[in-house]
């Protein structure tokens, strides 16, 4: 019994035919539709910080990556809607929510590197030789070994 794979078909092909995905699509849509809205009445610089999250039963949720947009944008707020209620997409608006979710991606902690001068790591790993305590040696081993490479 040998295994067959399935014909390959287009994206569009599977798009047509499959109910969930179709679903998403429009969803995405919509959500893209809407968020070109938004952004034709927000100010340029507030643009990269507003997303649209969802728009259901008279409000819109809009995502804002700090504080300080949110504050900015709270503060515009009633603006905001009335111009928003101008279009035919926002006819039922009544309220705007914010939510701060700052972005997801790494953090700058995992970016930064440990580099030690070679006094300093010399120094750390004669402190390991006089502990004890195993653990606590190979964690200042560890960090001894950060050493700057040496420009040679």
């Amino acid at each position: 019994m040998t295994f067959r794979p399935l014909p390959a078909r287009s994206p569009a092909a599977l798009l047509r035919e499959a109910k969930p995905l179709q679903g998403l699509l429009n969803q995405a849509e919509r959500l893209d539709h809407l968020q070109r809205l938004v952004d034709s009445q927000l100010q340029p610089a507030a643009r990269e910080h507003c997303k649209v999250a969802s728009w259901r039963d008279g409000g819109l949720l809009l995502i804002i990556t700090d504080g300080h947009w949110a504050t900015r944008l709270r503060y515009q707020q009633r603006r905001l809607l009335r111009q928003l209620q101008t279009f035919r997409e926002f006819a039922e608006l009544n309220r705007i929510l914010f939510k701060v979710q700052p972005p997801q991606g790494p953090s700058a902690r995992q970016g930064r590197t440990v580099s030690l001068s070679d006094t300093a790591a010399d120094s750390i790993r004669e402190s390991a030789e006089h502990i004890s305590d195993p653990r606590l040696r190979a964690a200042l081993e560890r960090l001894a070994s950060h050493r700057k490479p040496s420009d040679s």
